[in-house]
């Protein structure tokens, strides 16, 4: 069977969008082709980098892409991790499935440094399950 792609869209392609890469990567295996992109791009946020490499998982290497660099891509999944992208995002030719879950932007976290920690975790975690859940029912055989 043909990997599936994914593409998960964000603002700026800095945080949400990179853990959900992530985690869509390290649990789609071979099943699917996983990308990112942003409406904007904010570079890779390093305490993204470092909360997934605390759960194990290296995003080091990603890279902060804008959504018009993947218009050749035929994608059968769009995933959107906030509603500001799902709200402005630009016209995307696409015939993809559409899915749209808000997640909270760690990186407008205020308080102590512990605080904001606790919010990259939080959202690390709500973005695993929703990974796992969502591979579950569209991809994974």
């Amino acid at each position: 069977m043909e990997p599936k792609n994914i593409l998960v869209l964000c603002t700026g392609n800095s945080c949400r969008s990179q853990i959900a890469e992530g985690w869509l990567k390290f649990y789609a295996g071979d099943q699917a082709n996983i990308y990112s992109a942003g409406i904007e791009t904010h570079g890779v946020n390093p305490k993204a980098v470092l909360i997934m490499k605390e759960a194990g998982i290296d995003i080091s290497f990603h890279t902060s892409n804008h959504i018009n660099e993947y218009k050749g891509i035929p994608f059968d999944f769009i995933i959107t991790v906030c509603d500001h992208a799902k709200e402005n995002c630009p016209y995307f030719p696409s015939d993809a499935i559409r899915f749209h879950r808000n997640f909270s932007d760690p990186a407008k976290a205020k308080g102590s440094e512990d605080e904001i920690w606790n919010e990259f975790r939080k959202v690390r975690e709500e973005i695993r399950k929703y990974s796992q859940e969502f591979l579950k029912e569209n991809i994974l055989v």
